[in-house]
């Protein structure tokens, strides 16, 4: 009994204390995952709590449960129009770009290690992808709103590359074991890896969602029940051969992008439940590293760390994409930067050591190393890097709170809370305002009190109004109720004025006094800036023509609506 009590205390002690972090994390700047793993290595065994944990198999088991939650939470949160805008350059990077990492940074441990060609490329298949959790974790809680194409490609790459890192690692411990197949059997491998992947994956998780938007069930156990499934899908694939990762990841995408109201209920629970993944695997694997192991490791495997983050990587994104898709070099810079390391790479690091190689604990460590070298040295820098890039655009305007009326199974009215920060909307009543067609304010309160709003009734700066509406009312409730700041952060960056993008380019030409050739007379501005970027323009791209910046200001699916005008 006093060992259940024991072990209460610690697990609840650990939980509190890793939570507890995330403010550390924000006063100091300290990537969070650094701290989940800092208190693992405090509590283990030559730490203050001194917890002996060595067991590889156990903590095997909770990473792949972890990453699994974890992924499938990242793809409920992924919308199918970012998927496709970002789709094709974050698979080159999740395929080619970790074989070129793996390769390089395999060759330079090979020389830093005094290791075997294979010996170093397995060390550069264990670090050669970035970790779901590390860049979804990194992307939401720095407050950087990155441009869609560039945010949406990172997210997408971490979610789909671990299928190659694990092809690459086990090949590499059957040809160190002995056990290596033949060339036609590796291959199958690997088509089996990916290919299953996403076919059980988009399968199962389209009829997950077919499913969860006809059961009727108590709010709490939606989740519960897209957890199970989810699960499902991931073991199912796991046994047939194919890659469970992927398809975890692409069953999240699936369910996450059929409207329903379980939706509601699922994403709050799984944002709790990815973060209690996040805290639980770090602590574990902080637990499982010994610091003197570690250190005696520390010197070479630094020097492949900083090889991984300066050389290996950039080399990587710049061969996957560049001379495919047309990214602009910033965007380059930056994807290159991001490409944090995290569990996944400790996790693949227990393969050699059950699989039984020779001198095991040197992958373990050196990965470990790594890790903890792109946390600090890329995770922390990730806000400055984004604004020395310029690859942030001005935060969009959200609802206060927002949550479903349960009226309607599909399409269901919402209520939305907003607070009046627009100083346009001071003194102005409410019949004066241009509310989407279907929305109304159904309460107002002022002061803590609650007002009956009618047609006469005058806004004030500060007051708090609940909306009702739907999901598709928001843009333009958003942009009613934006505030003063966000306003000139937006005319900063988008220009002091936007126009429409159907506009034709020899208008444009004429009202600006430029030059145009006759083939692009007839072009609307949308269409010429969404050919510059390459088909699939974001907010946020900007394309310079004759001394005047026109920047994206407003898209729907890969048609450009508003540009912004902005003068050198």
């Amino acid at each position: 009994m006093d060992t259940i009590n024991s072990l209460f205390l610690l697990v609840g002690l650990l939980l509190a204390l890793s939570t507890l972090a995330s403010r550390l994390s924000s006063l100091f700047g300290l990537p969070l995952l650094v701290l989940f793993l800092g208190l693992g290595m405090l509590a283990g065994e030559e730490g203050i709590l001194g917890i002996r944990f060595d067991d590889y198999s156990l903590a095997f088991i909770i990473g792949h449960l972890a990453l699994a939650l974890i992924l499938l939470d990242g793809g409920l949160r992924t919308r199918l129009s970012t998927f496709r805008a970002a789709f094709k350059p974050a698979l080159s990077l999740a395929s080619l770009g970790v074989f070129f990492t793996s390769g390089i940074t395999g060759l330079i441990a090979m020389w830093v290690f005094g290791l075997s060609l294979t010996e170093g490329l397995l060390i550069g298949a264990i670090v050669g992808s970035t970790d779901a959790a590390a860049v979804f974790s990194m992307l939401s809680g720095k407050g950087v709103n990155l441009n869609e194409r560039v945010g949406a490609t990172l997210e997408i790459e971490s979610g789909t590359n671990d299928p190659m890192a694990i092809f690459l690692t086990i090949t590499l411990i059957e040809l160190l074991v002995g056990d290596i197949g033949g060339v036609t059997e590796t291959t199958l491998f690997f088509f089996q890896q990916f290919g299953l992947g996403v076919a059980m994956g988009v399968g199962g998780g389209w009829l997950i969602a077919r499913f969860m938007r006809r059961v009727g069930l108590e709010p709490g156990l939606y989740s519960l029940l897209a957890l199970a499934l989810g699960f499902c899908v991931f073991g199912l694939t796991s046994v047939a051969g194919g890659s469970g990762f992927l398809a975890i990841y692409l069953a999240g995408l699936m369910i996450g992008n059929q409207p329903g109201k379980h939706l509601n209920f699922i994403l709050p629970v799984n944002d709790g439940l990815a973060w209690l993944s996040q805290i639980g695997l770090f602590l574990v694997l902080g637990l499982l590293v010994n610091p003197s192991d570690l250190l005696e490791y520390a010197l070479p495997a630094a020097v492949v760390g900083l090889a991984l983050i300066f050389v290996a990587r950039p080399l990587a994104v710049v061969l996957s994409i560049k001379p495919f898709f047309k990214f602009r070099w910033h965007e380059v810079g930056f994807i290159s930067w991001v490409g944090l390391r995290g569990a996944v790479p400790v996790v693949l690091a227990i393969f050699p050591v059950i699989g039984g190689v020779e001198n095991a604990s040197l992958y373990f460590n050196a990965a470990f190393a790594v890790v903890l070298m792109s946390l600090v040295i890329q995770g922390g820098t990730i806000p400055l890097v984004a604004r020395m890039l310029k690859v942030e655009v001005p935060p969009g305007v959200s609802p206060d709170q927002r949550g479903p009326l349960g009226v309607l199974p599909e399409d269901d009215y919402e209520m939305f809370v907003y607070r009046v920060e627009n100083p346009t909307l001071d003194d102005v009543p409410i019949r004066m305002l241009r509310f989407p067609s279907g929305a109304l304010i159904s309460a107002l309160f002022r002061e803590r009190n609650m007002l009956h709003p009618k047609g006469s009734t005058r806004l004030q700066l500060g007051d708090v109004v609940c909306v009702i509406g739907r999901s598709h009312d928001l843009p333009a409730l958003n942009k009613l109720f934006s505030g003063e700041k966000r306003l000139k952060k937006a005319q900063e960056f988008f220009g002091p004025f936007v126009i429409d993008a159907e506009a034709r380019m020899a208008d444009i030409a004429k009202a600006y006094g430029l030059s145009v050739t006759p083939g692009e007379g007839d072009v609307s501005l949308g269409d010429f800036i969404a050919k510059r970027v390459g088909g699939h323009p974001v907010v946020g791209d900007d394309v310079s023509w004759h001394g005047i910046h026109w920047v994206v200001s407003e898209v729907e699916g890969d048609k450009v609506v508003k540009v912004g005008v902005r003068f050198y």
